[in-house]
């Protein structure tokens, strides 16, 4: 049982931190660390299990990962030429594509050196993969934490529920995207009303955009109006340009009112996680909600985010790959 004392450190290290703030990167790497120790754990049990059984597994461990790689290699492809043909060929589009093909390429490149018997090559070859799976180990934790911070529900009432904007459609009209964030935040705001609660506060948050002819806050909550919200209930933050000032401005508007506010800021899904980061950082006292989003679109902005993510924690990020390239350097010289 001794083999499961470090998951069953990691795993009370992860939920205290959970507890402390929902909205760390640290709880994301606290899970996956967590999620591996129970792992090694569990292999090192297989030596008390039938042989057969303990060949099935260690089968299943080295095959599934192999298998699932291309497989996803293929969806990510898939799912590129659906994002170019259905939004466009803007580099945030081609993003799952270029994963796909990255994917197969890495694959096709560990099966090609296999035999390749150069000390050189391998030393470069294991290099790659090193980086490689610390980026996918990242990856890992952010996707599967991002998953559960989704999964978090408004409990008891709020004064404000914070929409973020985002671009408008013609300079003036609300695309699907940001309707979905809206429509969230009006059923969070009639749930309320429903449970006998007072009314929170609507707050649209966004700017003016070059090729906009009013600021996304008011075409939000113009749309909120047409759908019967009242205008009494209705706040607006119009000088924002990205999600950090989204945060710092709204959180502005309602300190100004109510210095002891609650709050849920409204984002789409695959936001959520990254969104609930950067209010924390702004001081915002509340948590953020993810609206559903078309599936096609998902990856490709999934993996837009984790890139955000890995840059904004890049001295960190960037010190351990330094490192592996350091190693990987070392051990190429020394096979010379």
């Amino acid at each position: 049982m001794i083999a499961f004392v470090p998951a069953a450190v990691l795993l009370v290290c992860f939920l205290l931190s959970v507890r402390e703030d929902r909205r760390r990167f640290r709880n994301a790497v606290l899970l996956g660390l967590t999620c591996i120790a129970l792992s090694l754990a569990l292999l090192a049990q297989l030596a008390k299990a039938p042989t057969l059984v303990a060949e099935v597994i260690l089968l299943a461990v080295f095959a599934v990962p192999a298998l699932g790689s291309v497989a996803l290699g293929c969806f990510l492809v898939a799912n590129g030429m659906t994002m170019v043909r259905k939004e466009g060929r803007s580099p945030a589009n081609l993003l799952s594509l270029v994963a796909g093909v990255a994917i197969l390429a890495l694959v096709a490149l560990l099966a090609g050196v296999r035999d390749d018997g150069s000390p050189t090559v391998d030393a470069l070859v294991v290099t790659l993969v090193m980086l490689v799976a610390y980026v996918s180990f990242i990856f890992l934790c952010f996707l599967g934490y991002a998953y559960l911070y989704g999964r978090i529900t408004v409990r008891g009432n709020v004064d404000y529920v914070v929409v973020l904007g985002s671009g408008l459609i013609g300079g003036d009209r609300v695309p699907p995207l940001l309707a979905s964030r809206l429509e969230k935040g009006r059923r969070i705001y009639a749930a309320q009303l429903a449970r006998g609660g007072r009314p929170p506060l609507l707050l649209t948050s966004g700017g003016q955009g070059q090729d906009e002819a009013l600021p996304e806050g008011r075409a939000m909550a113009d749309w909120l109006l047409a759908r019967g919200v009242p205008a009494e209930d209705l706040r607006v933050e119009d000088r924002s340009r990205s999600t950090d000032e989204n945060l710092r401005f709204s959180r502005a508007l309602m300190t100004a009112e109510d210095p002891g506010y609650r709050c849920v800021v409204v984002t789409n899904d695959f936001h959520a996680f990254r969104a609930a980061m950067t209010a924390r950082r702004a001081g915002v006292n509340g948590q953020v909600l993810g609206s559903p989003t078309a599936r096609y679109f998902w990856p490709s902005a999934t993996i837009r985010e984790f890139a955000a993510v890995f840059w904004e924690h890049r001295a960190v990020n960037l010190s351990i790959c330094g490192l592996l390239l350091a190693f990987g350097a070392l051990a190429t010289a020394q096979t010379l």
